[in-house]
């Protein structure tokens, strides 16, 4: 299954919350990604631009989409942000096949 990396942070207000009532959001991102037949490899939170990050599996782009626009109509996230990792195989396989794409720059 493709795996994807997200990068989210939350409002201002959806901190002070959590600071009135902590709690454990893996517990809900596991929930929103087996939902779609998916897995949480990990949640971090950090310190920079982002407040956290999250690992996923899921069967395919549009059930991952359903969970981040899931995550994102609730209104708790400021910034939202999914990546579509690769693994090295399907990078290689990628490489193979842009030799067969008859590119032309710009103006050529």
């Amino acid at each position: 299954m493709p795996l994807y990396l997200s990068k989210f942070s939350y409002t201002p207000e959806t901190w002070a919350r959590m600071i009135g009532n902590p709690a454990d959001r893996r517990r809900a991102a596991q929930a929103y990604v087996e939902s779609v037949g998916g897995k949480l490899h990990g949640f971090w939170y950090a310190f920079g631009e982002h407040d956290g990050y999250t690992l996923w599996e899921a069967p395919d782009n549009v059930s991952m989409a359903a969970v981040a626009l899931a995550i994102t109509g609730g209104g708790a996230l400021g910034s939202f942000e999914t990546t579509v990792l690769l693994t090295v195989d399907e990078t290689i396989d990628a490489l193979r096949k842009a030799e067969e794409v008859q590119y032309r720059r710009p103006g050529a």
